[in-house]
């Protein structure tokens, strides 16, 4: 029996994490697990599993369940969350929180020796460098839970490392894959959420139309697979049936090919190295699909890729300027504040203002990630300011 904490367990990833479990339950335990402020879709997990122990993002949210639920154990906030995250009864810490916010749990659970199922790209993207010595110095795995990250893992299982060639990212192109930029500037919040392949969050979804979400999986690939920017090639597939794939060095490309169904790369990421039969899952038949198409992406016409490997490629406390920028420009873009292309060009103003710091802190990180989100909020507001 593998006993798990879920962080996030309302938001997509969750929720397909607690499919998987409900369909197992002779295998996988979910001791613990985290909620934001949908405490009713958190109420229903609770009637479907018995999970003892449950965090919850507010104080009064705490308090509501606290008296509801007598039996079990309630927490709140950053310190609920790191609590959930180290419990001794658990063996793995499945990170399906959105944002920043996965950072530090993510840190508190490998310092308490947790292996970590990592759906929160951006505790690599931010982190890697402080994530990726700790993990090794605890003895602790990684395995990739985006599905991207979990067909190379996937693809270099019982190969040898040193004769990789090149790792060939996916990307569906999100929603807007055949609009020219000059057709991106007036579109809509909804026009944006309206994915042709996954069912996903929010701010992912509009990542993914951006084609951020793909930028943070470069920075991600690095960290996760030890391979310089200039091997990780991203390549638009509007079908999203290959996950992604690895180039050898004798020309060999190993890919994993799925349809689009995260629990797949969940389910694999709880059973690892073992594979077990998925429930409910429709089953690829590539005669059915017929044909599969790849595109070059064009860099000028998706910026925040280009963004992406430049701050990759600065390092340091970049990525961490513009994972935040993105955070904010990215939920002012969704409530309606700024236009779809203000995105990336917030995103890129900070990433000029920003002053490098070398091989930051925790500390350091937790202060930039806030002056990065301070900074997009002051550029709108000084902008609309200037406009009336």
């Amino acid at each position: 029996m593998k006993r798990i904490t879920v962080l996030g367990v309302t938001g997509s990833i969750g929720t397909q994490s607690v499919d998987v479990v409900y369909h197992h339950q002779d295998m996988f335990e979910i001791v613990a697990m985290s909620a934001g402020r949908n405490i009713k879709l958190l109420e229903e997990i609770m009637e479907k599993l018995p999970v003892k122990h449950i965090c919850v993002t507010l104080k009064e949210d705490y308090e509501l369940l606290k008296n509801k639920y007598p039996d079990r154990y309630f927490y709140y906030g950053e310190d609920g969350l790191i609590t959930i995250a180290t419990l001794n009864d658990v063996d793995i810490v499945l990170n399906g929180i959105v944002g920043f916010a996965g950072l530090l749990p993510t840190i508190r659970a490998i310092e308490a020796r947790k292996d970590i199922a990592l759906a929160n790209k951006e505790t690599l993207v931010t982190a890697g460098h402080i994530i990726v010595p700790l993990a090794k110095q605890n003895n602790v795995t990684l395995i990739p839970v985006d599905s991207e990250h979990s067909a190379i893992f996937q693809s270099i299982n019982g190969e040898n490392h040193g004769c990789i060639s090149k790792i060939l990212l996916t990307a569906s192109g999100g929603s807007f894959r055949d609009k020219t930029r000059e057709e991106l500037e007036d579109v809509s919040v909804k026009e944006a959420l309206n994915h042709p392949n996954w069912s996903m969050g929010a701010k992912i979804t509009i990542d993914s139309a951006t084609l951020f979400n793909k930028g943070l999986e470069v920075m991600e690939a690095k960290w996760l697979f030890d391979v310089d920017y200039d091997d990780i090639e991203v390549i638009i597939h509007p079908e999203s049936i290959v996950h992604s794939m690895v180039e050898y060095d004798d020309g060999a490309v190993i890919g994993q090919l799925g349809v689009p169904d995260m629990r797949l790369p969940i389910q694999y990421a709880l059973t690892y190295p073992n594979r077990i039969e998925i429930v409910g899952e429709k089953r690829l038949s590539l005669t059915d699909i017929g044909s599969l198409h790849f595109i070059k992406p064009d860099f000028n016409r998706f910026h925040a890729l280009k963004l992406a490997y430049k701050a990759g490629r600065i390092g340091e406390s970049m990525p961490c300027v513009l994972n935040g920028a993105n955070e904010m420009a990215n939920e002012m873009f969704r409530k309606g504040k700024i236009k779809f292309l203000d995105i990336e060009r917030l995103v890129e103003d900070a990433m000029n203002a920003h002053d490098l710091i070398l091989n930051p802190t925790l500390e350091q990180l937790i202060e930039i990630d806030l002056w990065a989100r301070k900074y997009v909020k002051e550029r709108v507001k000084s902008y609309y300011a200037k406009c009336n």
